[in-house]
C-alpha cells in the first residue's frame, strides 16, 4: 500500500473491532483477496460495507478513496489495472451509481481490466426497506444492467454466500483474460448481525490457475513456420505488463529475426527503439506498418486487437499474403451483447492460448532448435527515423501541434522515469521511447470520453512512492467531461502532471463532418458546427485550481514557452504535486476517418 495514503482519513476510538457483521465479511474478504484501494461515491446502499472499511478494518487494506462521481470510481481502478495488472475495487450506489458508472465498467471490459466492482441494492426483503427511497433503488436484477460487460457477476444472500462469492470473483478476474466482474450486496444482509460464526478462508486456496498454455503440436507448428520465413513479424496486441514477460518477448523477437509492430490502442509491450521495432507506436496501419505487413511471408499476431480488421483494411494496400498464426484466448470473453469481439480473421494457425505464455513456450522451442544462434543479422528492419527539428530550435512564436507535446516532453526527459498513460489524437510524436511496460499505459478500451482523467489518477496511484513519474495527456473533450476526477489525486496527494492538448473542438467529429459532406458533395466549411468549445472559452487552469492543482495560470499558446512550461510540470510531481498545463494546439493535424465499408476516401 502506498505509506503516505495512511496520514488520510484515518478512523478514531476503534478499540479491538470483532467480525460481528455480514458486511464485515465483505470487508475482510477484500483483504484477504488483495484488494488495497476501494474507490467510491458514497451511497447509503452500502453503508455497511463501508462502516465495516472504517470502523473493522480501519480503512487500510484496503483504504478508501472517495471521488466526485461513479465513472470517476471506476476509471480509476481501470488506470490502476492499467499500470500493475493487479485489480482495485470500486463501489458504486445501487442502481443509480451503477448506471453512472456503467461507462466506465464498459471501457474497462473493452481493455480487459481486471477489477472488482461492488455495488448494493434493496433491502431485498421488502419490509425491511424505508418508505420511497429504498424501494427505487432495489432492483430484482442489478447485475442484468451491466451482465454482458463483466466477466461474472452474483448476488450473494447469506453470510457465507458472501465468502465464497467474493473468492470466486477473485479468481475469475485475475484468471487469464481478465477482467471486471460485479457483486452486489443486500443492504438488508450487510446489516444483520452474524448469527454464527462464519469460517474466513485462507484465499491462497482459490487462486487463478496459471494461464492456458498451446498444445506442444502448436507450438512445433508455429516454430516450424517462423524458423523457414524469410521475413517474420510480430504484431503484438494486450500482453502482460511485467518485465520478464517484456524481456522474453524481446528475447523471442530477436532469435527469430522477426520485425515488431505495435499499437497505441495499448500499453507498451516491446521496447520502440528497438532495432526490430518498425516505424513508430501508432493508432492506425500506415507507412512502415503497411510496409511491413506486405513484404512479410509469416505473420505472428499475439492477442493484436482486431487482426481481422486490419486484414481488411490491408485488403486494398496490397493485401497480407503472409502465413498467420493467431493467438488469444479473448474468444473466451465474447458474447452476443456488441461487436468488441471484432472482425474473425482468416488464419493457416488459430490458437486459443494465452498470448505470454505461448511467447515462453515458443522462446523454449526456438531456443533448443537454434542452439541458442539468433536468426537476426543485427540490422533494422524498419526505415531510418527521419530527422526533426527540436522544438528549442524552433520559432519561439510559432504554432503548437498537438504532436509537439510529447516530442517536448521526450527532450526534457532526461534521465527521468516516465509514466504515459494515454495522450491525445496527435499521438507519441517522433522521439517519446516505450523503454518500460510502465513507459506508456494505452488508452481507454472502448472510446468512451471522460475516462481520462480518471484513468490517469489511478495510474498515478500506482507510481507513487516510486521514482515514475506520473504523466497525461489529454484532450480537451475529454478532460472536459471527467474534469471532477482530479480532486481525487489533489485530496490524497498523489503526484501528477496532466497537460491538456487543447484545440477547442470536438476535432475529431469535425474530421467525420468533413468526411460524409465530401461524400456527400456538401460543404465542409460547415464541419465546425456543433463541434466548437469555444464563445465563451473554457479556462481550463482556474478549473483545475479549483480542484486542488497547482498551474502557471493561462494556456500555453506558443512553441517558446512548451519546453519551459513542461519542464515546471515535471519538476512540480517530482517535488510531489500535482500540475496542470493547457497547451492550445492547432486543430489541423488529424487523419480523416475511414468511411463506412473499407477505405474509401482514404
Amino acid at each position: 500500500m502506498t505509506e503516505h495514503l495512511k496520514q488520510f482519513d484515518r478512523p478514531q476510538n476503534l478499540g479491538n473491532p470483532q467480525l460481528g457483521w455480514a458486511s464485515d465479511v465483505a470487508a475482510e474478504m477484500m483483504r484477504r483477496c488483495g484488494i488495497k484501494y476501494v474507490s467510491l461515491n458514497p451511497g447509503a446502499s452500502y453503508r455497511g460495507v463501508h462502516d465495516s472499511i472504517v470502523n473493522y478494518l480501519g480503512n487500510e487494506d484496503p483504504q478508501m478513496l472517495i471521488c466526485l462521481h461513479e465513472d470517476h470510481a471506476v476509471h480509476v481502478a481501470q488506470g490502476y489495472a492499467k499500470l500493475t495488472g493487479e485489480p482495485m475495487g470500486c463501489f458504486l450506489h445501487s442502481n443509480v451509481g451503477l448506471m453512472h458508472g456503467l461507462m466506465g465498467i464498459f471501457n474497462a471490459w473493452c481493455y480487459r481490466a481486471p477489477m472488482l466492482v461492488m455495488g448494493a441494492t434493496g433491502p431485498v426483503d421488502a419490509p425491511l426497506r424505508r418508505p420511497w427511497i429504498d424501494w427505487i433503488h432495489t432492483a430484482k436484477d442489478q447485475g442484468a444492467l451491466l451482465r454482458y460487460m463483466v466477466k461474472w457477476d452474483d448476488e450473494p444472500r447469506s453470510a457465507g454466500a458472501i465468502v465464497e462469492s467474493m473468492a470466486r470473483a477473485n479468481q475469475i478476474i485475475r484468471s487469464e483474460p481478465t477482467g471486471p466482474a460485479y457483486i452486489c450486496f443486500d443492504a438488508g444482509l450487510q446489516e444483520s448481525a452474524l448469527e454464527e460464526e462464519i469460517e474466513m478462508p485462507d484465499t491462497a486456496n482459490y487462486q487463478p490457475s496459471d494461464p492456458p498454455r498451446a498444445s506442444s503440436k502448436a507450438v512445433k507448428e508455429a516454430a516450424d513456420l517462423l524458423l523457414s520465413a524469410k521475413n517474420p513479424l510480430f504484431m503484438l496486441g494486450r500482453m502482460a505488463r511485467t518485465e520478464e514477460a517484456w524481456d522474453r518477448r524481446v528475447e523471442l523477437a530477436e532469435l527469430v529475426g522477426a520485425g515488431v509492430l505495435t499499437n497505441l490502442r495499448n500499453p507498451a509491450c516491446f521496447p520502440s527503439n528497438h532495432a526490430l521495432h518498425i516505424g513508430r507506436p501508432a493508432g492506425r496501419l500506415a507507412g512502415s506498418a503497411v510496409d511491413a505487413i506486405k513484404d512479410s511471408d509469416v505473420i505472428l499476431s499475439l492477442n493484436w486487437l482486431d487482426f481481422g480488421g486490419t486484414q481488411r483494411l490491408m485488403s486494398g494496400r496490397g493485401g497480407m499474403n503472409a502465413k498467420c498464426i493467431h493467438v488469444t484466448l479473448d474468444q473466451y470473453l465474447h458474447n452476443g451483447f456488441g461487436m468488441e469481439l471484432f472482425e474473425l480473421p482468416k488464419t493457416d494457425l488459430n490458437i486459443n492460448a494465452d498470448q505470454d505464455a505461448f511467447v515462453e513456450q515458443l522462446l523454449a522451442e526456438v531456443t533448443s532448435r537454434l542452439n541458442g544462434q539468433s536468426k537476426w543479422d543485427g540490422q533494422a528492419k524498419g526505415p531510418q527515423a527521419p530527422e526533426i527539428e527540436p522544438i528549442a530550435d524552433r520559432d519561439s512564436e510559432g504554432i503548437i501541434l498537438p504532436a509537439d507535446i510529447v516530442t517536448a516532453l521526450a527532450e526534457i526527459q532526461g534521465n527521468r522515469k516516465i509514466s504515459l498513460n494515454r495522450v491525445s489524437s496527435g499521438g507519441v510524436g517522433p522521439t517519446y521511447q516505450f523503454t518500460h511496460p510502465w513507459s506508456y499505459l494505452g488508452h481507454d478500451g472502448g472510446g468512451g470520453l471522460a475516462s481520462g482523467p480518471g484513468t490517469s489518477v489511478g495510474a498515478a496511484l500506482a507510481v507513487a512512492d516510486t521514482d515514475w513519474l506520473a504523466v497525461s495527456v489529454l484532450g480537451d473533450g475529454d478532460f472536459m467531461q471527467g474534469n471532477t476526477a482530479l480532486w481525487t489525486a489533489a485530496k490524497y496527494r498523489i503526484p501528477m502532471l496532466v497537460i491538456i492538448s487543447n484545440n477547442r473542438s470536438n476535432f475529431n467529429d469535425e474530421l467525420h463532418q468533413e468526411t460524409v459532406a465530401k461524400d456527400r458533395d456538401r460543404p465542409v466549411e460547415n464541419r465546425w458546427i456543433g463541434m466548437r468549445i469555444s464563445e465563451p472559452d473554457i479556462d481550463l487552469c482556474s478549473l483545475a485550481e479549483s480542484l486542488g492543482f497547482e498551474s502557471a495560470g493561462g494556456p500555453v499558446t506558443k512553441m517558446g514557452d512548451l519546453l519551459p512550461a513542461i519542464e515546471n510540470g515535471l519538476k512540480a510531481v517530482e517535488a510531489g504535486k500535482c500540475h496542470f498545463i493547457d497547451i492550445h494546439v492547432d486543430t489541423g493535424y488529424a487523419e480523416p476517418p475511414l468511411m463506412r465499408g473499407g477505405s474509401k476516401g482514404e
